[in-house]
C-alpha cells in the first residue's frame, strides 16, 4: 500500500467501515464514488468541517469521483445526531440564503469543475409515503432510541420530535440515490452512515465503506460548531484567521496542524517533539497560522496577517491601515453594532462592561459615550476601526 493511500486512511480517521474492503477497492484501477453531505445551517463553512473536503480532496487527488451533495432538503428538517436537544426546522428562505457562497467556500478545498455537485432535494422531495414506509421498515424504534444523545434526552424527559426519526433515512438515501462507493462523515454521523448502507442493501446495492473523522474543537475547548460561535470560518478575512488562531490553547497545535493542514505528518513529528522538549508553543503557532491562512486566501496574505498580528498584538501598535467608517449617529452603541463590530446593542452594551472596548487606545467605560470624527475604536487585539 502506497504512502499516499496509507495517510488517506489514517489522516484525522476515527473509524472505516469495512476496511479491509475499502483497501481492496483502493488497490483497484475503478474510480470510486466518494460522497460527502453538507447542511447549509448556517452561511459559514468553519474549519471543522473542513476535515472531511480535506479528505474528499485526498480522494481527488488520487484520481476518485467527488460526490458532494447540499442539504438543501435534509437541512429544513434537521440532524440531531450531534444535539442534546431537539433541532428546530429552518424555513425554505433561511436555507437559500446561507446555500448563497457555499460552492465558492467549498471549492478553496475541492476542485469543483471536477466534482459532482447535487441538492438532495433532486430525490428526497419526490419520495412518497408508500416508499418512506418500505425504507422505515428496515430500521426498528429501539435502533434510533439507543443513540447516546437520544437515550440522554429521553432520560432527561426531553423531547424527541417524530421529524428526527426520518434524518437517519434521508441521509441514507442520498446515498442510493448516487450509488456512493464510500461515504465521509464526523463520528457524530456513525448511525446515519450506517443507515447508508443498510438502505443500499434495500435497493440492491453494494453498501458503501464508511470513514469517520475525528471531531475538532473550536476555539473555547468545545466542539467547534457555528451554534457555539467559536469557529474560524474559510470566509474569515486573513487578519481575523490568524489571530482567531493564535487566540486557541496551544494543547490543539498538534490536533490543528494534523488536522487542518496537509503539512507532511514526519515534519508535525518533528515540531511536536520540540514542543515537548519545552520549545516556545507561539513559535508552532505562527507556523500553524500561517498555513492556514496560506490555504485559504494567498501566500502573499499570510505574510501580511503574521506582519500585522506581530506589529498589534505582540508590539501592541495600532496599525498603519484601519478600516474607515462614516456612521449614521457617534454614540458608542449606535456605531458598534452598524459597524459590524457588535451583533446588538445589548452585545455593545457588555462589550463596554467587560472593558472590551477602546477608543483613542483608552478603555471606555461609558455606554452613552458620543464619538467624533478621527476616533479609532479597537475590540479586543485585532479588529480597528477609524471614524470618518
Amino acid at each position: 500500500m502506497s504512502k499516499q493511500i496509507e495517510q488517506l486512511l489514517t489522516r484525522g480517521v476515527e473509524e472505516i467501515v469495512d476496511a479491509d474492503n475499502l483497501k481492496k477497492k483502493l488497490t483497484r484501477e475503478k474510480v470510486l464514488r466518494v460522497k460527502l453531505g453538507i447542511d447549509p445551517t448556517s452561511k459559514n463553512i468553519h474549519l471543522g468541517r473542513s476535515i472531511p473536503l480535506l479528505k474528499l480532496k485526498d480522494f481527488q487527488e488520487l484520481g476518485h469521483k467527488i460526490v458532494l451533495i447540499i442539504g438543501d432538503f435534509t437541512g429544513l428538517i434537521g440532524d440531531t445526531s450531534d444535539k442534546d436537544s431537539e433541532r428546530q426546522m429552518l424555513s425554505e428562505d433561511v436555507i437559500k440564503n446561507n446555500l448563497q457562497s457555499y460552492i465558492t467556500q467549498i471549492g478553496k478545498i475541492i476542485d469543483i469543475e471536477k466534482s459532482e455537485i447535487h441538492y438532495n432535494s433532486e430525490w428526497l422531495s419526490k419520495l412518497s409515503y408508500l416508499e418512506i414506509g418500505r425504507q422505515a421498515d428496515m430500521f426498528s424504534l429501539n435502533e434510533f432510541i439507543s443513540r447516546d444523545n437520544i437515550s440522554r434526552r429521553l432520560d432527561t424527559g426531553k423531547r424527541i420530535s417524530l421529524r428526527e426519526l426520518l434524518y437517519p433515512l434521508m441521509q441514507g438515501y442520498d446515498s442510493v440515490a448516487i450509488q456512493a462507493d464510500i461515504e465521509l462523515g464526523g463520528t457524530d454521523q456513525r448511525f446515519n452512515l450506517l443507515t447508508g448502507r443498510d438502505l443500499q442493501k434495500l435497493y440492491g446495492q453494494e453498501p458503501q465503506d464508511i470513514i469517520t473523522n475525528t471531531i475538532i474543537e473550536g476555539l473555547d475547548g468545545r466542539k467547534m460548531s457555528s451554534s457555539f460561535g467559536n469557529t474560524i470560518n474559510l470566509f474569515d478575512a486573513p487578519n481575523d484567521m490568524f489571530g482567531k488562531i493564535m487566540s486557541m490553547k496551544d494543547d490543539f497545535i498538534i490536533r490543528y496542524l494534523t488536522l487542518l493542514t496537509r503539512i507532511d505528518l514526519d515534519l508535525i513529528k518533528t515540531y511536536e517533539a520540540e514542543l515537548d522538549a519545552g520549545n516556545n508553543p507561539r513559535d508552532y503557532k505562527l507556523k500553524l497560522a500561517r498555513e492556514i491562512v496560506r490555504m485559504y486566501h494567498s501566500e502573499n496574505e499570510a505574510g501580511l496577517a503574521e506582519d500585522y498580528f506581530i506589529k498589534t498584538i505582540s508590539n501592541k501598535e495600532i496599525p498603519s491601515e484601519i478600516p474607515k467608517y462614516r456612521p449614521s449617529t457617534y454614540n458608542i452603541i449606535d456605531i458598534l453594532k452598524e459597524s459590524g463590530l457588535s451583533p446588538s446593542n445589548s452585545d455593545s452594551r457588555r462589550l463596554i462592561e467587560q472593558n472590551g472596548i477602546k477608543v483613542n487606545g483608552a478603555v471606555i467605560t461609558d455606554k452613552n459615550a458620543v464619538l467624533k470624527s478621527g476616533d479609532i475604536i479597537q475590540k479586543g487585539k485585532i479588529s480597528f476601526l477609524k471614524l470618518l
